[in-house]
């Protein structure tokens, strides 16, 4: 189930507050701790080729478009 999936559902039980309670208490998603999911870039929500050096928190692309503006400066 996808994250849009996930607030669709809640949009349409908002009306049904006990059939609400129930979903919650059996369907929700687990939070997480460890994995790819808590590792995503801050500025688009890549998962993949993460950038967390300095508190950055970015992903390559990301990265590579606002070097310049943070300061990081290209030796080769």
């Amino acid at each position: 189930m996808t994250t849009s999936d996930w607030n669709k559902i809640l949009k349409q039980l908002k009306n049904k507050p006990v059939v609400m309670a129930k979903f919650l208490k059996h369907c929700r998603p687990k939070k997480r701790s460890t994995g790819i999911t808590m590792k995503k870039c801050e500025r688009c929500g890549r998962f993949g080729a993460h950038i967390k050096s300095y508190g950055l928190n970015l992903c390559r692309h990301c990265f590579r478009e606002i070097a310049t503006e943070i300061g990081f400066t290209k030796y080769s």
